[in-house]
Formats: C-alpha cells, structure tokens, sequence
C-alpha cells in the first residue's frame, strides 16, 4: 500500500489580518514558537512518508515562499494553482497526480495550518485511518469531540455504534450552527467538530468525484493528459479558469454514503481566529498573552502583538491588538470573526498594498 500526503495551504487567512495577507498567510507565518504553521504540519508526517510522497498545492503568490520554507520537498510536488477554487479541485487534482504513481494508494489530506501538540496520539491515529480507508474503501474523516459550543466549526452526526474500535459511520455533515444549536449539539453526544482533515484511495476519490461533481470529474480527465509534461502549466490554468469552486465537503462528503469518522483522540486547533491564539498562548497573572515591548495597567483577558514599537495598554479588557508596521487592529474578542469584515473594506477601497 502506498502512501502519501497531500498539504493544502492556498488560504489567504483573512481572520488574522493584518498579519496575514495574501502573499504572507497564516500558514506561512510562526504564530506560535520558531516554526511556522506548514512548516510544523509537514514536521509533525515526516516520519509516516517520504518527502517525495508529499504534495504540497498553494498558489502563485505563495509558491516560492513555501519552496523556501520546505526545501526537502522536491519543487515539482509544490503546485500552484492560479486561481482558488475550494477544495474539491484541489482534492481532484492531487488524486490525479498521485493515480499517476499509484492507482490505489491512499493519501492524507491535510490543511496547512492546524496545531497538533500530541503528535504519537495523531500518527497514531493517522496509521489507523489509513489502513482502515485502504480496505473499506471508505473516505475517513477526522472528528474532534468537542469542548464547548461553539458556532465556527462544522459538526459530524455519527452512529454511536462502532465499525471498528472508534471508528463510525456519519450519518450527516452539519455547517456552522447558532449558539442554540452548537448547545444542544454538544449536549447530545451525537457531534463532534469536523476537523477538515480526511484520508482516502485515490481511485475511491476519484469515483467520487465523477458520481457527484460530473463537470469537474471531466476537467479533470483532461487535465491527466498533461500531467507530468512541459504542457501541464497551461492545462492547469484552463482547468481552473473553467470549473467551480466547491469544498470536498459539500461536494462529496455531504453526498456520499461510503463516509466513515475516526475519533481525533489528541489536542486539536485550527486556530481560526486570534481568539483562538489567545487561548492557546501563555497568560501573565491578569490573563494577558502579550508579544513583543508591552506595558498593560488596569488591563486584562486581552491579547496583544507589538513586535515593531513598544506599546501601552491601559484601562482595557477582553480585547485583541495587532500591531504591524502599515496597519492596526483593535478589536474586542468577542468580534475576532468580523476581522475579515476589515479585509472586504480593504478590497472594496482598493487598497491591496494592505492586504
């Protein structure tokens, strides 16, 4: 059985502006520790595969950058795609490329930034997924039980009873809920969070993709001819420009009745948000995480990035302050979400040097 791992990091991380941007995102920055987000992602599979077994699909802006973060990874598994088109594309297209090697191999499909501090649990786990969608032929998806109700993650309803030792199968995919329904989600036992991570066969995918996403099951097919010639550039720029953007999720995920959940019995985050960072970062005895010169006084629960300039903060709580060299953030914790709210009016005033 083969193995391989794809890594999706084409995100622009608009939550986390401004440190994020475009050719700069959260994948690519060290949010937490020396490493960045990619750099600790493809870190924590090193051992599972062979660098030449890690496919990397970004975009043009940020391909070089993620060939100078990863130079182990031969340049022709960093891909490029020319316009973002979700995450069925890019599931299709890295089966498409791995059928090249192998028809039947199993691959990882990862996002780029996540944070994993329990790495045997997930390898562990990982190993489990893999042997168990390679003889199901079943696409395995990562649930992660959750902690609190909370509205910025997706849920997985699963049959209680196990097809194998914490493995079940889905019976439903559900989107971001309200409060009241992330509640009672919780309560029930019957959720857990949809990590994004899945594994499964390549040709098992691609049957997938072809029963429920027929148009771009067809651009596809002619995107093979190309692959691995001078002409695979050109072709992967008509392909893009031809299909729809759609998430592996809704696409497939949401339709098929081949789904299975592993339980994710180790620390997970996507870190979403700066609220997120917060929580997961080191706190002070008035519950401040701070980074860089900072001085707080009478100031609590706040989060606040001043690496460039020293800066005070008085008088304040629950608040988050970004502070980089041509843009500010100011925002209470409770409006993390709305940050990308920044980013839209940005783009509407035409002002891309900030984003």
């Amino acid at each position: 059985m083969e193995k391989y791992i794809l890594i999706m990091a084409g995100g622009v991380g608009s939550r986390f502006w401004p440190r994020s941007r475009k050719n700069l995102p959260k994948q690519l920055l060290n949010i937490f520790g020396q490493h960045t987000m990619i750099q600790e992602t493809v870190d924590r599979i090193r051992n599972l595969v062979p660098p030449e077994n890690i496919l990397i699909i970004t975009n043009k802006v940020q391909k070089a950058l993620v060939e100078e973060q990863l130079p182990f990874i031969p340049k022709e598994n960093v891909v490029a795609e020319p316009v973002g088109r979700n995450t069925a594309p890019c599931v299709g297209l890295a089966a498409k490329i791995i059928s090249k090697k192998s028809k039947d191999a199993v691959f990882v499909t990862l996002p780029a930034d996540h944070l994993i501090k329990d790495r045997k649990k997930f390898i562990d786990t990982l190993n489990k997924s893999i042997e168990f969608a390679y003889n199901s032929k079943g696409l395995v998806t990562f649930g992660i039980t959750p902690t609190r109700p909370d509205t910025g993650y997706g849920y997985i309803n699963f049959e209680k009873s196990e097809v194998e030792k914490n493995i079940h199968k889905v019976i439903k995919f559900v989107e971001k809920p309200d409060a009241d329904k992330a509640k009672l989600y919780l309560e029930s036992g019957d959720y857990f969070w949809n990590s994004g991570m899945f594994v499964w066969r390549t040709d098992v995918i691609l049957d997938e993709i072809s029963a429920y996403l027929p148009n771009l099951s067809k651009g596809l097919i002619e995107l093979d001819k190309s692959i691995g010639t001078n002409e695979f550039d050109g072709a992967l720029e008509v392909f893009f420009n031809s299909i729809k953007g759609i998430s592996v999720d809704y696409g497939i995920m949401e339709k098929s009745d081949k789904v299975f959940m592993i339980e994710g019995d180790f620390d997970w985050s996507d870190v979403g948000s700066w609220e997120t960072v917060y929580e997961l970062s080191s706190k002070d005895e008035n519950a401040n995480a701070v980074v860089g010169d900072v001085y707080t006084k009478k100031t609590n629960s706040s989060y606040i990035y001043s690496p460039n300039k020293f800066t005070s903060v008085i008088g304040l709580k629950n608040v988050v302050v970004i502070d980089t060299p041509d843009a500010l953030l100011v925002c209470n914790r409770e409006n993390v979400q709305e940050v990308k709210d920044a980013v839209e009016y940005l783009t509407k005033n035409n002002k891309p040097e900030l984003i």
